[in-house]
């Protein structure tokens, strides 16, 4: 069952707990005088939740996801997250490839001033939890794509704070990986009980992991549509429910490209 909802209609009220708020943001680069990159948007991330922010390319889905970070601060409007510092996932692993597997991870244990005696203990942990048991003294090049992107996302893990971002990580990836990794993060998911922010483009993706997926128009970015999706996890894109479901929203989206002539 899912609930669907245009921007600013019922179920957008913010809960009173939040893993991050965004009121009233815009963002320009360069002159103001340009059309904004995004505009007018509010959206709360509930603690816990996993929501998927879907768009076509050049909506602003990742400059949200970066103003989320702090990686850059808004022209206009506020950004909140009260949870402490997102931990971020990008589409490329970004590993050092003169490190192990575990010393990359230790490495964001050591940024947050976990000691030297716990680094390697709760990098092995995090690697086990991400099914890289006995990879902890690999080097890069020994890793496949996937298993790179395991060892980013335990990385991310290492990180502070309760929402992960997470920029089309598995774009990359080939179909089979992909469909391996979206059974993995959902199971991390449910297990850590982290927020979790989610931009892809791909409308199957989105549908396969996401409580809410929130549908972003373009040029400028708004939130054009929301679906809250109750369909149990773990979810098979083959499924009736998931395929229909998937279907609307590309409708959706298909229409929101024609709009605005992207």
């Amino acid at each position: 069952m899912t609930t669907a909802t245009a921007a600013g209609g019922p179920g957008t009220d913010a809960p009173a707990a939040v893993a991050a708020r965004l009121t009233g943001v815009s963002h320009h680069f360069g002159e103001t005088t340009r059309p904004p990159v995004l505009d007018g948007i509010d959206l709360t991330v509930a603690p816990g939740e996993f929501v998927c922010l879907l768009g076509a390319s050049g909506c602003g889905k990742s400059t949200l996801l970066s103003l989320v970070a702090g990686l850059d601060k808004p022209t206009a409007g506020t950004v909140e997250v009260p949870t402490g510092r997102p931990a971020l996932m990008f589409q490329e692993p970004a590993l050092y490839p003169w490190l192990t597997a575990g010393e990359n991870v230790e490495l964001a244990l050591r940024l947050r001033g976990v000691g030297r005696g716990e680094r390697k203990a709760e990098s092995v942990r995090l690697l086990d939890l991400v099914r890289l048991e006995g990879a902890h003294g690999k080097r890069v090049h020994e890793l496949s794509g996937g298993m790179r992107q395991r060892v980013a996302l335990a990385r991310a893990l290492a990180q502070e704070g309760d929402l992960l971002l997470m920029d089309e990580p598995f774009a990359a990836l080939d179909a089979i990986t992909r469909d391996v990794l979206h059974d993995e993060l959902t199971r991390i998911w449910s297990d850590t009980g982290r927020a979790v922010l989610f931009v892809t483009h791909n409308v199957r993706e989105a549908v396969r992991l996401g409580q809410r997926v929130v549908l972003l128009s373009s040029r400028p970015g708004r939130i054009a549509r929301e679906w809250q999706i109750d369909i149990p996890q773990p979810r098979r894109i083959e499924d009736p429910d998931v395929s229909a479901l998937s279907l609307e929203i590309t409708e959706h989206l298909r229409n929101e490209i024609a709009r605005h002539g992207h």
